[in-house]
């Protein structure tokens, strides 16, 4: 199979290829030229496979022909094991007769990232052998939290990377913030953006987009690739979960096998919703996939009337991986639309200068025909929490939490009663202060500890000794400086 740019797909190239460049080099992102379909009789054989991992090598293997059943079988072995603290990797809670939650954190982040981010450090190493590159790479990535954290763990310490982070300096948790600055690894650097995750991610595009710097590093035998969503070796694991959820609701008995299943997903950046996208072009029973979102409701407002314009106030809430206005995976969504790549290059082009574009009738209907979407804000977020544990017992994360509350407005609304998967994102844990605040505790000087006790649940292993931790990387950066830390790093 072969993969091109939704800004120019007349340069086509293998998957290993598109894997180790991240970013096409006209910006664009790499897409595949087809989407391989599973059958219903597919479906069921997947859903007889005994492990996740096998389910991952079995989606995978579709899109990636240039790899070998043998080489993905090790790869996730490898990515999958004891690093997860749950052997189903990704298992499902069942909350109510049709209600469930996908429970993405249970690697050794506590963030859905990690069921990307385990997988990419093995595909990207791979594929540079395949493209039979020389130089060695250093990984960009702007994060909204929880990407940079699995990114870090991913690729610390792999050979012939450096890896280099930015976020923003008052946008993610205490928890997330401390998971990046403790951070272990020779070949690792952290860096605080003044601003918000738009302004890193935008700051990592130009550095992307920087010819004579790229020339430059090439000269030092350095490349630079991407661990953030536009990788295609990023989304594609991602692809996976949908297919095992639904595999698991069908062996409960909660689903017939070919029955739709709703999928309800938090998020901000877009790509997470858009592997469930294209789980359902493969040919998974999805009714609607319904976005999620906090008050910075971009995405929302474009689902409903196809205008997309980020020139809007942008809040900082207490669900930060989701404070996003510019969703940089939309544009593989609007190419796999129109299979137009001048169309799309316009609207990017637009949304540069202007910040905003508006799509065809066609698009927004075609949109419209598959995704629902809905927003939460800070207090009716924190009321889903207390109501759930109140009701059931179980335990959400703000990002989840706003997920839920999206679905029952969704309901009310449409009468929509199809069972519904809530994708959890991440651990409670990780939002421990808010979290303690929705339950009507006051977090203290340890709010792991205190929620903890407040919910009867352990920490999480890999947050228990985050506070005992050095910090080693306590800098920060205007946007506009990004590059000149990458520059230093790089050598």
């Amino acid at each position: 199979m072969k993969y091109y740019s939704t800004r120019d797909n007349s340069m086509r190239v293998d998957a290993a290829q598109a894997i180790a460049c991240g970013l096409a080099p006209d910006g664009g992102l790499f897409v595949p030229e087809c989407v391989p379909e599973i059958t219903e009789d597919a479906l069921h054989a997947m859903r007889m496979l005994s492990t996740y991992q096998e389910r991952a090598a079995y989606i995978m293997k579709r899109y990636l022909e240039d790899f070998t059943a043998e080489e993905l079988s090790a790869f996730v072995q490898a990515a999958y094991g004891e690093n997860f603290d749950d052997a189903a990797i990704a298992p499902v809670h069942d909350l109510d007769a049709g209600t469930s939650f996908l429970e993405l954190w249970h690697g050794p982040t506590c963030a859905f990232k990690d069921m990307a981010l385990q997988m990419l450090p093995h595909l990207l190493t791979a594929s540079l052998k395949k493209c039979g590159e020389k130089r060695r790479v250093c990984i960009l990535v702007a994060t909204s939290g929880d990407t940079g954290k699995a990114a870090l763990e991913g690729f610390a310490d792999v050979p012939n990377t450096k890896i280099c982070v930015f976020y923003p300096k008052n946008g993610v948790s205490e928890i997330q913030r401390l998971q990046m600055v403790t951070q272990r690894g020779k070949n690792v650097q952290v860096c605080a953006v003044a601003g918000n995750f738009d302004d890193a991610q935008t700051g990592v595009k130009a550095i992307f987009g920087d010819e004579a710097f790229a020339s430059e590093l090439s000269r030092r035998k350095w490349f630079l690739s991407s661990a953030n969503s536009i990788n295609w070796g990023r989304l594609l694991p991602q692809i996976v979960y949908y297919f095992s959820a639904y595999c698991d609701l069908v062996s409960e008995g909660r689903v017939a096998l070919g029955a739709p299943v709703n999928f309800v997903v938090p998020t901000g950046n877009f790509g997470n919703i858009l592997a469930g996208w294209y789980a359902r072009q493969m040919g998974l029973p999805v009714g609607r996939l319904i976005c999620a979102s906090n008050e910075n409701n971009v995405l929302t407002d474009f689902i409903r009337t196809g205008v997309y314009d980020r020139n809007r106030t942008f809040h900082t809430t207490i669900s930060p991986s989701m404070d996003i206005l510019i969703s940089s995976n939309l544009e593989r969504l609007l190419f796999m639309l129109c299979k137009d790549p001048a169309q799309v290059r316009g609207y990017m082009d637009e949304l540069k200068r202007n910040g905003r574009y508006a799509v065809s009738d066609e698009i927004r209907s075609a949109v419209q025909a598959e995704f629902s979407a809905g927003f939460c804000d800070d207090a009716r977020t924190k009321d889903a929490i207390a109501r759930v544990f109140r009701e059931h017992g179980y335990l959400m994360d703000t990002h989840t939490a706003v997920a839920y509350q999206v679905l029952c407005d969704y309901r009310e609304q449409t009468g929509d009663q199809t069972p519904a998967v809530v994708v959890s994102t991440a651990s409670p844990f990780k939002f421990a202060a808010d979290v303690l605040e929705a339950l009507g505790a006051k977090a203290g000087a340890d709010p792991l500890a205190e929620l903890s006790k407040a919910a009867a649940l352990p920490v999480p292993r890999p947050l228990a000794h985050l506070h005992n931790l050095k910090v080693r990387f306590s800098g920060s950066v205007e946007k506009e400086k990004m590059e000149q830390i990458v520059d230093r790093f790089v050598r």
